[in-house]
């Protein structure tokens, strides 16, 4: 049968039975024409959407790669048949409509758009699909994907705005490209924090600064907790009371932050405190203050070699130790010093093989500190705080055993003894 007889098919049948004009004729000929293609599409679309859906469902259960679970996931093979069925009907327009120049332009031009913005969504999908492949890779997991395919798709949608303006107006592609060269000022300026989190985003990946899961701290935007989203657009960060954070993407090279990645990735977690000491109880070692230390286990060794050494120099340069500051002597600071770091060193949530060290730090208008400064095995803050407060708890109990006092404001029963 001849393609120009089918089309005009119904046309025929009522020139041949009928009186009606040529102008109604026509009409019920396209109508009928519209309904045959529309029927036909549909059957295609049910066909597709569920034979052959079905089949690339159970393909995809099969398969030993996850690539293809994403692009059912992301409704890629939706997409594909949606797209698919328009191709069919723009296919047929032209001749459909052959005696209706108008409407055939009209719906050619509707069905246009309706195919680009499907091949968006298409291509849309299929990114999407890259993205969460991307992120089960173990190399590429903590990378910032989303900005790409964000970038990608702001492209895309450009591009088919483009091609759409060109489409109804019936102008070439190529004029919109030249009058875009023209307001190219304009679209820096309203896609200004696009592409400053783009170029942010890029150097955030080369420069490995942040990674997803990785804890950083920035006062600025209140956050301290976790990156669990990266994009083209900002940051998301879930704070530790469970709160979020979202930071634009260029905060992170224009700001300042802490990323704690690298304790994390350490053999521990830094403990950096100290406890101010009175300075009136800081004294020499006298003889029954020597025995006291003795019967400690942790430094009764330290403080017998110690206090040899010291009576074996006073003696050699015939030091008069009728006064306690003559010669070389112990401090109770200094024996306390060590114990710490002795309790330290047996300390099994301690880190032996990071810095253990106490140390005294320059006097205070409150006493003097003596900072206690080490790692914790543990990283995770809970235990890290319990770590701490462990520690802490026995030292501040140890002070007074070495005759020392801890400084700390007069309050409560303390005024109330300096009334009296």
């Amino acid at each position: 049968m001849n393609p120009k007889t089918s089309i005009h098919y119904v046309y025929d049948i009522i020139k041949s039975h009928s009186d009606l004009s040529d102008f109604y004729a026509l009409v019920f000929n396209a109508l009928a024409n519209s309904i045959v293609l529309i029927l036909i599409s549909y059957i295609i679309y049910r066909i597709l959407r569920g034979i052959g859906l079905k089949l690339v469902n159970q393909f995809a259960k099969k398969s030993k790669t996850h690539f293809d679970d994403y692009l059912v996931q992301n409704k890629t093979f939706v997409n594909l048949s949606n797209l698919l069925v328009f191709y069919i009907i723009s296919a047929f327009t032209e001749e459909l409509y052959i005696d209706f120049p108008v409407f055939e332009n009209l719906v050619s031009k509707i069905i246009q758009v309706l195919l680009v913005v499907f091949t968006i969504w298409t291509v849309r999908s299929i990114l999407k699909t890259i993205k969460d492949y991307l992120k089960t890779l173990d190399n590429l997991r903590d990378k910032p994907i989303d900005s790409y395919i964000q970038v990608f798709m702001i492209l895309l949608w450009l591009i088919g705005i483009i091609i759409i303006f060109s489409i109804v107006t019936g102008k070439p592609l190529m004029k919109f490209l030249i009058g875009l060269g023209t307001i190219s000022a304009v679209i820096l300026l309203v896609f200004k924090d696009t592409i400053l989190g783009f170029v942010a985003s890029i150097q955030v990946a080369a420069n490995d600064t942040v990674r997803i899961g990785d804890w950083i701290t920035m006062e600025k935007c209140g956050a301290d907790g976790d990156v669990f989203e990266i994009n083209l657009a900002s940051v998301k960060v879930r704070n530790f009371d469970k709160t979020i954070t979202t930071i634009p993407t260029y905060y992170l090279i224009s700001d300042s932050f802490k990323n704690w990645r690298g304790m994390s990735e350490s053999g521990g977690r830094r403990i950096k405190r100290a406890i101010i000491i009175k300075a009136n109880s800081i004294k020499f070692v006298d003889q029954d203050l020597l025995e006291k230390f003795k019967k400690i286990e942790l430094i009764s060794t330290y403080v017998q070699k110690r206090q040899a050494d010291i009576d074996k120099y006073n003696e050699a340069h015939d030091v008069d130790k009728s006064v306690i500051i003559n010669g070389r002597n112990q401090t109770n600071f200094g024996v306390f010093r060590k114990y710490i770091d002795e309790y330290l060193k047996q300390h099994p949530a301690v880190s032996d093989d990071m810095t253990i060290m106490t140390r005294q730090l320059p006097p205070t208008a409150q006493g003097v500190p003596l900072e206690v400064y080490c790692f914790s095995v543990d990283k995770v803050w809970k235990n890290y705080e319990y770590i701490i407060a462990d520690i802490f708890d026995h030292l501040l109990a140890t002070i007074p055993f070495f005759e020392l006092e801890a400084f700390e404001l007069p309050s409560g029963k303390d005024l109330n003894l300096i009334k009296s």
